[in-house]
């Protein structure tokens, strides 16, 4: 994978929350053991002690990531935030134009908050620990970038296109809540909470088949002069994507913690499910072959 060092960073579609801390004392989300990494917040626990938690921001893109991804940096490429920050233009670039096209609703173009350690969010306070994560309520995609650094050591997967992929998952959630999906996957559990777990797999393998879509397309997306972002995408590119799905599958977690595994407990999914519904979107490179809440997974 090689970035074009020509495409324009567009860093309003970023919010830096680092060193705003985060915790005002209510408490913090409630993140089943092995949930969150990669995964939606169960909406639960949003009013704590009578209130309501609101994001605690900066501005958005923040002085320090606009200036340090600008064009007058010409090392703007190896600044984690800045890749990170294009990654999300291009899996915007593509939503904006193939959400409507493929599910004939418009795509509403929404923020990642970079953090450190915790932050307050919509849905209520985190800490890294949950991993990278989705608000429904404010609709802002959440990240501590030292997750990928976990992500390497602990999970072995360390190839460079890991980072997109974590980042179009998290997108593709924000599609699940546009589309309404979220929403009825949330009354479905509240209904037949005995299913709650199965219903949160098949969301999650849905976001992962959504970013396999993006990644068949993202070597055609450009920032908003035309520029491509991507110089190059390749089949190791795609493969080290599906390296991390295979290492953060709840198999895999519930081996590397020593525990036995236990499929009454996944809620995202198996290593070899999360790469195959990737693959799946990828190769079809369609949203509508992304239907994981019809017959097996």
């Amino acid at each position: 994978m090689e970035l074009n060092k020509d495409a324009e960073i567009d860093t309003s579609q970023v919010t830096d929350a680092r060193g705003s801390g985060g915790s005002s004392g209510f408490g913090g989300i409630p993140i089943p053991v092995g949930g969150g990494l990669l995964g939606t917040l169960l909406v639960i626990g949003l009013v704590i002690a009578g209130a309501f938690i609101a994001p605690n921001l900066g501005g958005e893109g923040g002085p320090g990531v606009a200036q340090a991804c600008s064009t007058a940096n010409p090392d703007r490429l190896s600044v984690p935030e800045c890749r990170n920050t294009l990654y999300v233009n291009s899996i915007q670039a593509y939503w904006q134009s193939a959400m409507p096209e493929t599910f004939g609703k418009p795509y509403k173009q929404t923020d990642t908050v970079f953090f450190s350690q915790a932050v307050s969010t919509g849905c209520g306070n985190a800490d890294s620990g949950v991993g990278p994560f989705y608000c429904p309520l404010d609709q802002l995609v959440y990240i501590d970038l030292s997750f990928y650094d976990e992500l390497a050591r602990r999970f072995g997967a360390d190839g460079a296109f890991a980072q997109p992929y974590v980042l179009a998952h998290e997108y593709g959630h924000h599609l699940q809540n546009l589309l309404g999906t979220a929403a009825d996957v949330r009354r479905q559990q509240e209904r037949d909470p005995g299913n709650a777990n199965e219903l949160s797999v098949r969301m999650e393998l849905q976001a992962d088949c959504l970013a396999g879509v993006w990644a068949s397309h993202a070597a055609g997306t450009t920032d908003t002069k035309g520029v491509p972002i991507f110089k190059s995408l390749t089949q190791a590119d795609i493969n080290e994507a599906l390296e991390a799905a295979a290492a953060i599958g709840d198999d895999a977690i519930q081996k590397k913690s020593g525990t036995q595994v236990d499929e009454s407990k996944f809620t995202h999914g198996t290593s070899e499910q999360r790469r195959s519904w990737f693959s799946t979107g990828y190769k079809s490179g369609d949203g509508k072959s992304c239907d994981t809440f019809s017959g097996a997974v």
